[in-house]
C-alpha cells in the first residue's frame, strides 16, 4: 500500500478521485465560468457540494426560487475556507484565469440527478453586478 496523489492542470473540472461514497475534483478556470461566459446555474438535487479555493479568485453565485422570481446572491470565496452548496440550491462559479479549486461531492452526483437553469439577459446582468 502507498500514498497516492492526484493533479489536473487543464481547463474546467476533472474528477481526480472517486470511491463508492464521494468524489474529489479539481476545478480550474474555463471560458463558461468567466464573467463573460456565465449563462446558467445548476443544482444537485440529492447531495451537497463543497468547494475550497486554492488559488486565484472565485465568486459563488447562487439563487433561491421565490414567488416573485429568482433571488440571486453572491459570495466571494476566500482561500482555505470550505464552502458548502446545499442540495437543491441553484449555483455557479465565476472565476478568473488563474483559479484552482477543490470540490468534493457524493459519488452519485450526476446530470441524471441535477438540473441546469438558463439565465435570461436581466439575470445575467444581475450576476455581473454581484461579481
Amino acid at each position: 500500500m502507498k500514498i497516492e496523489n492526484y493533479a489536473f492542470e487543464g481547463e474546467g473540472m476533472q474528477r481526480v478521485f472517486e470511491n463508492e461514497k464521494w468524489t474529489v475534483g479539481i476545478k480550474n478556470w474555463k471560458p463558461a465560468n468567466d464573467i463573460t461566459g456565465i449563462d446558467c446555474l445548476e443544482r444537485h438535487n440529492k447531495t451537497d457540494e463543497l468547494f475550497v479555493l486554492v488559488e486565484g479568485s472565485c465568486t459563488l453565485i447562487y439563487a433561491n426560487e421565490t414567488e416573485s422570481g429568482l433571488e440571486l446572491g453572491a459570495v466571494k470565496m476566500e482561500p482555505d475556507k470550505v464552502y458548502n452548496i446545499p442540495a437543491t440550491l441553484w449555483h455557479n462559479t465565476v472565476t478568473c484565469k488563474d483559479t484552482k479549486m477543490i470540490l468534493i461531492e457524493d459519488s452519485n452526483t450526476s446530470m441524471e440527478n441535477s438540473d441546469i437553469l438558463a439565465l435570461n439577459e436581466s439575470q445575467i446582468a444581475k450576476v455581473k453586478e454581484l461579481v
